[in-house]
């Protein structure tokens, strides 16, 4: 029968000619094989069809990849005798290559079932397995008058009122986009630019439609709709659909004439699927995500008949409703090959293994490592909280959780007895303080929190994401911190701005006198609080702009810029980050990627000659909108406020339900 896949053909072990008596005892067999016949001389199959059509009805016709011939199997011996009688030895008619076509007899050829080879999960609601034999698909009532009309020579389609719209012109066919415009340019669509357009409700039948043939192949309703006219002639280059574009499954109405699909798979199996009028395509699993599909630019087709021989059909004009879901984002298939998600996530992470590992090198030099070494003295420079976050905390209503992602010593946790607190940091001695202060807390990296999804109320998040060398892991720690949030739940987050005078208003930062800095670390101010004056410490400011290249980068190093032998070879991090500038306290910013100085020694050992203890903390201040922009790349964090609060960028982010939760 039709589009049945053929295993390849063995040695033949009778093959006479007809004038040698035959095969079998006299008995002509109906399989002819056609030599100087096939896809290696640019035969085409409908075109032999036509030729060996008028000696008799033909069950299947096999044309094999890379041959000279090919096989036409006659629904019964007298067709396949009168092709033989009239075709062998005579010069090809089907061709303009004149050469001569010797045929041959052969009592069988091997088949295999066709759908052993059909993509997996390529459904016809309403069809038996074998997909690919069928003539009529869910029956005429699959779908009302209102969206699709036929006439008896099933090639008219009466086009709803919802179509007659410019439609925009391609090379082979017409399209019409509806949710969102598919851009061919990029094979994808912009999932944040929707059209005015939605799917027309003429169309909401389908899905209901489908459900009442226990057919439910969609969980939630398209989003997208792809309209393409065909005129004969036409057609769509085989394809897969992109992966993160979209949905699984894609279903494809034919509306109009029918035609043939071909699907493809890079084995060079070859399976042609015919689409009947009123019919619904249903693309899933490994023939959504690995066989291509595309429609040969031809005006005829090879089709199938009802008593089950082969035809040549002259395609009409069809036009083809394709529904889609747009995907939120990456796909997390396991068809590799195909998929543009698990490509791109690859290169990303064969780029990125070294750079994350020397990223976490430098926050663990430069960050980890220092806090440790200071936690008291910051401590004892963080008490009094900022008014826009305690204003934050005490908003929460009564029972609700708290989270502090990098807590600090707890100067937030207190201020509101309604609620329950909870805090982790990285750093063993600021979680030691916050313990003594009688507050719950854990140790925790905050790329990765031990918490549950959807447990918190409300996060906060002060100081911290600045920290971070890299913006996938910025990302990344914003990611966490979304995810423990339930759905309605908010985030405050600062982080330290770039720009320290905003509408010529200089921050604190900025003002700070010099007088002002004994016994502070001078670090830039840690974005949350103004450095207060603890008078056991003297600190030193470094007036000198350097770099990482020629500054020494232990955690516990005297600085002196003009020594070439402070230069440090052996950090990682000088590998990825060799010019990271060494910040000038109470200074603009000139960079994004800083290291800020912490100087400090107790005034009662500090001596005017002798070198003061420094450390570098690593710093990525922000740009305005950079904050934003990390947020609006994670699908259920919506910005409901940001501005802008003495050196800092801050917003404030609301976890929300996508459509496709």
């Amino acid at each position: 029968k039709y589009h049945t896949s053929f295993a390849p053909l063995p040695l033949v072990t009778e093959l006479q000619a007809r004038g040698g008596g035959g095969v079998g005892g006299g008995r002509v067999p109906q399989h002819l094989m056609v030599g100087n016949a096939g896809l290696a001389t640019r035969l085409q199959e409908d075109h032999l069809l036509k030729a060996c059509l008028v000696y008799g009805p033909i069950d299947q016709i096999v044309m094999l990849p890379g041959k000279t011939y090919c096989f036409v199997t006659f629904h019964d011996e007298s067709g396949a005798n009168c092709a033989y009688e009239a075709m062998h030895s005579k010069i090809n008619p089907m061709s303009n290559d004149p050469k001569t076509l010797y045929l041959v007899y052969t009592e069988r050829v091997y088949t295999v079932l066709s759908h052993l080879y059909l993509p997996l999960r390529l459904t016809l609601p309403g069809q038996s397995p074998y997909l690919p034999t069928a003539t009529h698909v869910a029956g005429t009532d699959t779908l009302p008058p209102h969206l699709g009309t036929s006439c008896s020579t099933m090639t008219h389609f009466a086009c709803p009122d919802f179509l007659m719209f410019h439609r925009q012109s391609l090379k082979l066919r017409k399209v019409k986009h509806f949710g969102y415009e598919f851009h061919y340019d990029i094979n994808n669509v912009h999932k944040d630019s929707p059209l005015m357009q939605n799917i027309p409700e003429e169309c909401s039948i389908l899905l209901p439609r489908l459900k009442e043939r226990n057919c439910n192949v969609m969980s939630l309703p398209p989003d997208q709709l792809t309209v393409n006219q065909y005129q004969p002639g036409q057609g769509i280059p085989s394809h897969v659909d992109t992966h993160s574009a979209f949905e699984d499954p894609i279903l494809s109405l034919s509306l109009g004439a029918p035609v043939v699909m071909e699907f493809k798979y890079q084995e060079g199996r070859n399976v042609p699927v015919y689409l009947p009028q009123r019919s619904l395509l249903v693309m899933s699993g490994e023939s959504r995500y690995l066989w291509s599909h595309g429609i040969s630019p031809r005006k005829t087709d090879i089709v199938p008949t009802p008593c089950g021989t082969l035809t040549v059909h002259n395609r009409g004009i069809r036009t083809s409703f394709t529904f889609r879901r747009v995907r939120r984002g990456e796909c997390d298939c396991n068809y590799y090959d195909q998929c543009d998600s698990y490509q791109r996530n690859k290169t990303l992470s064969g780029r990125n293994s070294e750079s994350n590992k020397i990223a976490a090198e430098l926050e663990a030099h430069h960050v980890l490592q220092v806090y440790e070494e200071i936690a008291d003295h910051f401590s004892d420079t963080r008490h009094k909280p900022w008014p826009n976050v305690l204003s934050f905390v005490q908003s929460l209503p009564p029972g609700a959780l708290l989270v502090d992602v990098g807590c600090g010593n707890g100067k937030y946790f207190g201020h509101n007895s309604a609620i329950y607190e909870v805090g982790c940091d990285s750093s063993f001695g600021l979680a030691q303080v916050c313990r003594e202060r009688g507050f719950q807390v854990f140790n925790c990296n905050c790329l990765a929190l031990p918490l549950r999804n959807g447990i918190a109320d409300g996060c906060i998040s002060i100081a911290v994401i600045h920290h971070l060398a890299t913006k996938e892991r910025r990302s990344r720690a914003l990611r966490e911190i979304v995810r423990t949030l339930r759905f309605g739940g908010k985030a405050l987050i600062y982080v330290w701005a770039k720009d320290q005078e905003r509408h010529k208003n200089k921050s604190a930062y900025l003002k700070q006198e010099r007088k002002n800095r004994r016994a502070e670390v001078l670090e830039g101010f840690q974005n949350n609080n103004q450095p207060s004056c603890a008078k056991e410490f003297s600190c030193v400011i470094n007036k000198t702009d350097t770099t990482l290249e020629n500054a020494a980068c232990s955690k516990r190093t005297n600085i002196d810029p003009d020594n070439s032998s402070n230069i440090y070879s052996g950090n990682p991090a000088n590998m990825l980050f060799p010019s990271i500038p060494i910040h000038t306290n109470r200074t603009q910013f000139q960079h994004q990627d800083v290291l800020v100085p912490w100087k400090l020694k107790p005034v009662k050992e500090c001596k005017s000659d002798e070198k003061v203890q420094t450390f570098y903390r690593f710093y990525h201040v922000f740009e305005e909108g950079e904050l934003e922009q990390l947020c609006h790349d994670i699908p259920e964090c919506q910005v409901t406020k940001s501005y802008y609060d003495q050196g800092n960028w801050c917003i404030v982010v609301e976890k929300i339900k996508i459509e496709n939760e």
